[in-house]
């Protein structure tokens, strides 16, 4: 990835940041977009932009600096919890708006910069409910669901432009996201302690995963090595879809 060009979403925390950092160790030129200016303050070796990727216009700004784009990693959600029934109208379009609308809006951007020479895209997708049902993900699972669709879609469509499109789906994976469900979890469960068996408990291989094992499977979607692979969805879940 020496001297390629990378734009890295949601690069503040989680799994973002652990793929800017990743692509930045190989060599590429990192571009790292977060809403969140506190995250990518302490970000190194890479340009950071503080950017809402539900936001058209500032997406469009951005691009337009940009002549290439090598590898593009878009990794914006949000996490709704409760049934279809718990979740209002608001929550409902918001779930979308952030999942899935970023990444109309950043891909739409994206692809034109690829499309003479070539690329890998690399979405981040999710097992929960959009590949095995979870309970309370309603709003989720159908988001990100939209984002496996929209990978697949591309994928097909920019096949004979050289641009690759995949996603990973991972499993529970630490993050402070993650954290922050597990806080609101804890009344419920008998405190953070308990509230985080429960997720770990969802992993067969009873531990979390990381950051950094996303970022591996990342790093290999976005080189070379990856060159006839496109349109696939990766489950890296210590086992939970097996």
């Amino acid at each position: 990835m020496h001297n390629k060009i990378a734009v890295v979403t949601a690069a503040g925390q989680g799994i973002g940041r652990a793929c800017a950092e990743r692509l930045a160790r190989e060599g590429a030129k990192v571009y790292a977009l977060d809403i969140n200016r506190d995250g990518l303050s302490s970000l190194t070796d890479m340009e950071t932009r503080t950017i809402d990727c539900t936001q058209e216009q500032a997406l469009g700004a951005f691009f337009s600096d940009l002549e290439r784009v090598d590898i593009m990693v878009h990794g914006v959600g949000y996490v709704h919890n409760g049934t279809i029934e718990e979740c209002s109208t608001q929550e409902w379009q918001k779930s979308i708006n952030i999942t899935l609308n970023s990444a109309f809006f950043t891909l739409r951007e994206a692809i034109p910069r690829m499309k003479a020479h070539g690329g890998s895209i690399i979405n981040i997708a999710s097992i929960a409910s959009s590949i095995k049902g979870f309970p309370n993900r309603a709003a989720y699972g159908a988001a990100k669901g939209g984002v496996i669709g929209l990978t697949k879609s591309i994928a097909v469509d920019y096949l004979a432009d050289g641009i690759r499109c995949n996603a990973i789906c991972p499993g529970t994976t630490q993050s402070p996201s993650l954290d922050e469900r597990i806080e609101a979890l804890s009344a419920k469960s008998g405190g953070l302690e308990e509230a985080r068996k429960a997720f770990v408990a969802r992993q067969p291989m009873g531990r979390l995963g990381t950051p950094e094992e996303m970022a591996g499977l990342c790093a290999y979607l976005a080189s070379d090595e990856s060159s006839f692979v496109t349109g696939q969805c990766y489950h890296i879940d210590g086992g939970t879809t097996i």
